[in-house]
């Protein structure tokens, strides 16, 4: 059964600082003392990067930003990074190089490309890991099974990030709306090692240490559905699920295919933010008031935000580059086959998404209604 209150995996005693659990030469230690700080490799700083490894430099912290566009880091290291707010704006100064510039020697790598990049991601930083370090994912995905499985389990720390941002321009980011950030070792232990990660990153938001960190990063991505199916139109978020009854009643079903997908591998969803899988499957169970409940809880949690579209729709309407639906979707099908569970909204958001990628259709409602159709 899910967890009524994901709160109850908030670990108090992170009381000892971010740097007692590094080692010399900066190495990640399971030992409970102060020593020398380490380098923290952003490899990917766009959005999500970009904000974590501001937030880290303007602490203090040892910080390189990592990204395969040379603009970005130019722009980086001739005025900074500018993370703009809805506060205001502003700019810290931080190291960044291209991938092809990373020296051996990794002590703690922060990951934050696309789902879809990782593996060339792996390719470079697998050699370049020192033997006690370690890479958090903090991707949209279920990115950590394929980090481990190059590292290590005992290399690999799954992430959930859930706040939102975008890249702006070259040296430019914005973050677009508070949201949880929640850490665990895969096998769920409360370790030293994830303490201290999880104090490092309080600086970026408020960070919680979970046992069960795959039933956070397992539901972000079978929510991360509903998000997007609100990309297949230019509206924003909130406008999609209050758009009719039948249109709610098809995201919840679209979120269902990916929950059956998680029953069947036997992954404990939590709730987090505005996803509650309780709520979806009450929905999914025929109460209207559920269904309302679930999609009023997004709605108000975009109002919230200056980002109110994803980045599967910017990827589509304003950077008119690839998005990593395929890689994310693509992995729910994969499992879904191998686990036998049917999967027909998720399949056709794909191909809805991959038209929209190629030109062969242009963001509309009727792409929406699509899948209320086929979702009866």
């Amino acid at each position: 059964m899910e967890s009524a209150d994901p709160e109850r995996a908030r670990t108090d005693d992170r009381r000892r600082g971010p740097h007692a659990a590094v080692g010399a030469a900066g190495r990640v230690r399971r030992r409970r003392r102060e020593i020398p700080r380490v380098t923290i490799t952003v490899f990917g700083a766009g959005a999500i990067g970009g904000i974590t490894g501001a937030a880290l430099a303007k602490a203090g912290h040892d910080v390189l930003l990592v990204d395969r566009a040379a603009d970005h880091v130019a722009a980086i290291n001739a005025g900074g990074l500018t993370v703009e707010r809805r506060q205001g704006a502003e700019t810290v100064a931080v190291r960044a190089i291209t991938s092809d510039a990373l020296e051996a020697g990794l002590d703690l790598v922060l990951l934050a490309v696309k789902s879809q990049d990782t593996p060339t991601a792996l390719g470079v930083l697998a050699p370049r890991l020192a033997r006690e370090g370690a890479i958090v994912s903090m991707q949209n995905g279920l990115n950590e099974e394929l980090i481990a499985s190059v590292v290590g389990e005992h290399r690999t720390v799954g992430c959930l990030v859930n706040w939102a941002a975008d890249w702006v321009a070259p040296g430019r980011i914005l973050h677009g709306g508070e949201g949880a950030l929640v850490l665990g070792e895969l096998d769920g232990r409360p370790s030293p090692r994830v303490q201290a990660l999880a104090k490092l990153l309080d600086v970026v938001a408020p960070t919680r240490v979970s046992d069960n960190i795959l039933g956070y990063t397992w539901a972000k991505h079978v929510y991360g559905a509903l998000l997007v199916a609100t990309a297949v139109v230019d509206a924003h978020v909130y406008e999609v699920v209050e758009r009719s009854p039948d249109v709610q009643r098809m995201l919840i079903a679209l979120v269902m295919e990916s929950m059956r997908v998680a029953d069947a591998a036997r992954i404990r969803l939590e709730a987090f933010d505005e996803y509650d899988p309780a709520t979806y499957r009450a929905a999914a169970g025929g109460d209207h008031a559920a269904r309302e409940r679930a999609m009023s809880i997004v709605a108000a949690h975009y109002r919230a935000h200056t980002k109110t579209k994803t980045g599967i729709w910017r990827d589509l309407a304003v950077r008119r580059r690839p998005t990593e639906v395929g890689a994310l979707l693509g992995a729910t099908v994969a499992k879904a086959r191998k686990l036998g569970v049917a999967t027909p909204l998720t399949e056709r958001l794909i191909t809805l998404i991959a038209d929209l990628e190629a030109g062969r259709r242009v963001m509309a409602w009727d792409n929406l209604e699509e899948l209320v159709r086929l979702s009866g």
